[in-house]
């Protein structure tokens, strides 16, 4: 549902209410545009990601992988 500002103020609760039983609800401002959303939906769009920190900790294991630098030259320069 579309609400202007002054309806979504006057009405914030019933706004609240909406986003969190049927979806995002969007606030118009002149020519602008927010969305009220509920945290899990956010959550779900936003894709909260581990730290690449704990990634690295805590993911996937690294045994079996040949991590060995290559030997060769990564390029021929010529002059």
């Amino acid at each position: 549902m579309e609400w202007n500002l002054a309806d979504a103020k006057n009405r914030f609760s019933e706004v609240v209410s909406l986003a969190l039983a049927e979806g995002p609800q969007r606030v118009r401002h002149r020519n602008d545009t927010v969305v009220v959303v509920a945290e899990e939906e956010f959550e779900r769009l936003t894709g909260q990601r581990p730290a690449f920190k704990d990634y690295l900790t805590e993911g996937e294991s690294f045994e079996g992988i040949d991590l060995s630098r290559d030997p060769s030259p990564s390029r021929y320069v010529t002059r």
